[in-house]
This record gives C-alpha cells, structure tokens and sequence, in this order.
C-alpha cells in the first residue's frame, strides 16, 4: 500500500522516537519532531489513516500511538537511514577485535570474537552460525528394522557415527542390503555426498532401479543426517535480553525466548534462510513465521571463505532496536569474518 511522503516522515518520526523512549508517541508530539508544519488535528487524521492501513496501533492506555511489525518494516525497507560507521570508533573497534586474532589462525576464535563482538556493540545477542564442512562417509551400512524401514548407518572418516531412518517402496531382503553397502563403500568411501551423489546418477543406470533408488536415498539422507549433525550455533549475550523490558516483561515471553536458544532448531532454520540471500536480512517477529516472538527482531547477514557463502551471523534483539546502527555493525563484520577467514 503507497503511502504519501506526509504520512512516510510522520511514521518514520513516530517509529525513531518509540524506538528512542519506548512510549507511545502523541500527535502533538510528532508536530514538532517531524518538521512538518501541520496541525495536531491534520497529524491525528494521518495518524488514524496508518493505523487502519495497519502500520500503528493505539495502546489502550495511552492516547499515542506506537508502531506494529508492519509499520517497522515498512521503516527498515523504505525509510531507514542507515548510518555510516567507516573510519568511526566503532569500525576500528571491529577491525582490531577481529585482527587481534587472526594471529592465531583458529577459524573457531574468529567465529566465537564475532559472536562476542556482535553482543558488545549492540548490547543484544550475538549469534554466528558455524562453517558447514563437507560431508564426507567413509562406510555406510544398511540394517533392515522391519518391512520397508531401513536404519542407514553413516560413519565419518573420524569415526563418528549418523543414523537416519529410511522409509522405502520396496521390501529389501538383508542380501541386497549387504549388496549395496558394499557397492557404496567400495567405489564411494571417502568421497563427499555430493561427489558420491553426482557419480551415483551416471553409474548405476546398469543396476536394478530398486537398487539405484535405495542408494539414491541412502546418499541424500546420509548427507542430511551430517549436516544436521554438524550444525553448530555460537550464541554471546543471551543474558543481554534479560535486560530488556520488552522481551523480558512476562514469563512467556522469556520462556519462548531461551527455548529457542536452547534447542536452536527454528534459528537454525531462519538463519539457514538468511544463508541463502544477499547481504544484510531484517526478520521482524509478528510478520515472519520464523520469529517465534512478536517483540524481537534478528538482523543476519551471510558470510564468506574464499567467495563461497558458508554461514550466517547476525544480532538478536527486540522489535524496538536502533537498526540504523545495528545494520551496520552486522554488515561489516560479516565482511570483516568472511576476510579473516580466507586469510
């Protein structure tokens, strides 16, 4: 829905001033902080224009107004300044932290100061969400649990041990079983997935189709169950949120909040999301279903080794936030990570 530039200044001024004081915004207030020469009655007509267009809503307590998660997204896509941090305090801040401990080449050092920077500045939670490596089986084996239900057992070159349950068409006896674990481990051990995935499609056109879809299926859930595995999420500054009034206002909320850090399966899933586009990415609770809370917001951005996008980081905070200063601090230590970390 278009809105005209008075009613665009007057909703970017009412969201700065809630994000700066956290009360409702009244409109004799925004006649003065919006430089608009109008009328408080003219800014009352406005303003009963946004909140039936769903971007403000009116507290029952107060005759001001605040904003919803679709009046914040409308700011954060179209009326947000985003501020410029290069050559300030805090981008020297960010490029000394990370330097600092580039010395000791340890991938996980540079993701876990990211993390830890991402919480300092922002005063929120930093997440980073480590680089997914290369799923490579060294042996797999099928065992058979009843009819069409088959355990496939993964062993890494490291020894570590995935299981993922296969749901098949076809009944397979324990000899054809054997049959292909031992075609896969004798032509495929030590390759990747995908390697083994690519090769499986050219090769095996001369095996039964059962076989080659059970194989097939095999490589596609044997790679899912090391990603899952492998899947690691490095948190600093949850307690940050204790702090704020917004997020920690109710038992529920707070519950809701530390599940999801906890168990990490729906951040997983939004930053696997975040993963998949460019640059930085703004996720308002209450218009994403990714957001389990409508009071927070995560700001992520994808980062990089050697040109290849192999992870996200990004702050978690509430609705109410400074984008205009959390945006960059996102944005240039996802570059200043993805540097560090083809060095």
């Amino acid at each position: 829905m278009q809105l005209d530039i008075r009613a665009q200044t007057l909703l970017k001024a009412l969201v700065e001033r809630y994000i700066a004081d956290g009360q409702p915004v009244g409109s004799r207030a925004l006649s003065k902080i919006s430089g608009l020469e109008l009328s408080p009655a003219t800014i009352r007509n406005v303003m009963a224009d946004l909140e039936e267009m769903g971007f403000v809503a009116s507290p029952h307590t107060s005759a001001g107004r605040i904003p919803t998660p679709r009046g914040y997204r409308v700011f954060v896509d179209k009326l947000l300044t985003v501020q410029d941090i290069n050559g300030s305090e805090m981008d020297t801040r960010l490029h000394s932290s990370l330097q600092s401990n580039m010395n000791a080449q340890s991938p996980q050092k540079l993701i876990t100061n990211a993390a830890q920077i991402l919480s300092s500045l922002s005063q929120f939670a930093g997440v980073v969400v480590t680089p997914r490596t290369e799923s490579i089986f060294q042996q797999v084996e099928f065992l058979r649990l009843s009819e069409k239900r088959i355990l496939l057992v993964v062993v890494a070159p490291g020894g570590e041990v995935h299981n993922r349950l296969l749901l098949t068409d076809v009944d397979y006896t324990p000899a054809q079983l054997v049959q292909a674990a031992n075609y896969l481990n004798q032509n495929f051990g030590g390759l990747s997935f995908t390697d083994a995935r690519s090769r499986i499609n050219g090769e095996l056109r001369q095996l039964q189709n059962d076989m080659t879809r059970l194989m097939q299926a095999a490589v596609e859930a044997g790679s899912n169950a090391m990603d899952e595995d492998n899947d690691e999420v490095v948190i600093s500054g949850e307690r940050n949120l204790l702090n704020v009034q917004d997020l920690s206002s109710n038992m529920g909320s707070l519950r809701k909040l530390f599940d999801m850090f906890e168990q990490k399966n729906s951040l997983m899933q939004l930053l696997d999301v975040s993963s998949k586009a460019t640059g930085v990415q703004i996720f308002i609770g209450g218009e994403s279903q990714l957001v389990p809370m409508e009071e927070m917001s995560i700001v992520t951005a994808p980062y990089e080794v050697n040109g290849k996008i192999v992870g996200t980081l990004g702050v978690i905070g509430p609705t109410r936030m400074a984008y205009e200063r959390v945006i960059p601090i996102v944005d240039i230590t996802a570059k200043l990570l993805s540097n560090a970390l083809s060095q």
